[in-house]
């Protein structure tokens, strides 16, 4: 059975987004394995506290996030 893990900073996405990213990971699974695995794909969501994720060494805060997805 797939496990799937996304990991995000916590705060930048909401319950739907994270929903949709679930639903959406899950379908990508199963394009690939086939609909027998939608039963048993498992996809974690893994929130990680704002400052505690870095690029290039530097920290990055939810609205670093979001000021990189143009909101």
């Amino acid at each position: 059975m797939p496990l799937v893990d996304i990991h995000v900073i916590k705060g930048v996405f909401t319950p739907e987004q994270k929903s949709a990213m679930i639903a959406g990971v899950t379908d990508a699974m199963v394009a690939v394995e086939g609909d027998n695995l939608r039963g048993v794909t498992w996809v974690k969501i893994n929130e990680v506290e704002s400052g505690d994720w870095a690029i290039g060494g530097q920290p990055l805060q939810a609205a670093d996030v979001r000021n990189m997805a143009g909101g």
